[in-house]
């Protein structure tokens, strides 16, 4: 008896264990078997999207990051189908029968042909070469059913977001100190209707809306002035001949520059598949609600830029400011109010997405589309010093004030915090 009940229980073991395997999962750690495969397709199709986005040339950032997220989180969504490790973000399908190369390349395909029709041509040579590794017609079949399931389920969730309405928009006339100005070249207002943009991750746009900023009269705000009046001066000779190379170099935008930093990172730590794609989806949508959360707090605030606050410094109540009617940043100032500066607050909500999943300790050497030509690298120690350069480099180019960046910095560790906290959790055991 005693035999036959031990039996009994081998077989059941057995039986579930079979279960289990025939869903992805390894019964022993719930390690999904995608750990055969590499995390080639992801990297692959995060460079397709940028491509098909316009490349370094494009100018619409927050309709790149939006872009961006919906095709990582479908990517993630058509793996974790194939292979159940994390909480799914829209998907509910399983079938473990499925490619993983063609689930995924094919829910990163469809996001984007519907984001960009006129990079059909393109895009349909991306996916031919994706799918050309997968050998078995019914398992790329059903790889590429559950692929377009994944994105058909992000992109319904996003349907009617507005993205493409027009984004230049007037700047309301103002004398009023501290209120914010068009500043040339760019002299109008870029998406207003962004800082009500659904977002991602985050409950509502106003989540983490930041405190204000200092008032005029305050010290600090006298403080911040006159700092980025000597140091982002576009002929200033306090700026140092370094601080002058990475204010250029992390000018591109937050989105290019933080998926690069990614890529080499996963690269460089050797992460799998499923790892991969999950990291690239809670980066992206940490970017994207990064841009809304930081849209809701400029608007709130509507705080006018260094520029404008140099050149009519004798109206802004404090004897500690004076004017400089000619000064000019060394960069282009975007066309947005100043505070909280959303750019350091994307590179902190990176930083901490990438050090929650990778360690913060991870040293990386990366380019960038705006670096000069003879220093086009530049490396790191980790990714929260990474953060605080990118943070720091928009005082030395002259587009924000110090209080702004630490706002952002603040902001950013808050919506990383909250995303990696909250959306795509490991499975329980």
């Amino acid at each position: 008896m005693k035999n036959l009940r031990l039996l009994a229980i081998l077989t059941l073991v057995s039986f579930f264990a079979a279960c289990n395997r025939s869903n992805g999962v390894d019964p022993d750690d719930n390690v999904p078997f995608l750990k055969e495969y590499s995390n080639k397709v992801i990297l692959d199709w995060n460079q397709v999207a940028f491509n098909a986005m316009g490349g370094a040339t494009y100018q619409h950032s927050l309709v790149a990051s939006r872009v961006n997220a919906m095709v990582h989180l479908a990517m993630h969504d058509a793996l974790n189908g194939v292979a159940p490790a994390f909480k799914t973000y829209a998907l509910q399908t399983r079938d473990a029968a499925a490619d993983p190369i063609a689930a995924a390349a094919t829910a990163a395909y469809d996001v984007l042909l519907v984001s960009f029709p006129d990079k059909k041509t393109m895009l349909d040579s991306a996916l031919t070469v994706s799918l050309a590794t997968v050998k078995d017609t019914d398992k790329l079949a059903r790889g590429k059913a559950l692929g377009k399931e994944a994105a058909a389920g992000i992109i319904g969730l996003r349907k009617n977001d507005g993205e493409l309405q027009d984004p230049i928009a007037p700047v309301e006339p103002s004398t009023v100190p501290g209120i914010f100005q068009g500043v040339p070249p760019m002299s109008f207002i870029f998406a207003p209707f962004w800082k009500t943009m659904k977002p991602f991750g985050l409950t509502k746009a106003d989540q983490f809306r930041v405190a204000p900023q200092p008032a005029l009269t305050s010290k600090a705000y006298a403080d911040g002035l006159e700092e980025v009046k000597k140091m982002g001066d576009l002929a200033s000779k306090n700026r140092s001949v370094e601080q002058t190379s990475y204010a250029k170099f992390w000018y591109e935008f937050s989105e290019i520059g933080w998926n690069r930093v990614a890529r080499v990172a996963v690269i460089k730590q050797d992460l799998d598949l499923i790892g991969t794609a999950r990291l690239f989806a809670l980066l992206n949508m940490a970017l994207a609600d990064s841009y809304t959360a930081g849209w809701d707090s400029k608007f709130h605030y509507n705080f006018w830029r260094p520029y404008t606050a140099i050149r009519e410094a004798e109206n802004d109540g404090n004897n500690a400011t004076s004017p400089n009617k000619t000064w000019e940043p060394l960069m282009a100032t975007p066309p947005v109010q100043d505070y909280p500066s959303t750019h350091s607050a994307l590179g902190n909500a990176a930083a901490t997405v990438l050090a929650g999943i990778l360690g913060d300790k991870v040293s990386f050497t990366m380019s960038s589309t705006t670096a000069e030509p003879a220093k086009p690298t530049r490396t790191f120690e980790s990714f929260s010093q990474a953060a605080k350069e990118n943070a720091d480099s928009r005082v030395m180019a002259g587009l924000h004030f110090r209080f702004s960046c630490e706002a952002g910095l603040s902001l950013g560790s808050d919506i990383g915090g909250w995303i990696l906290k909250n959306h795509l959790q490991p499975q329980a055991r």
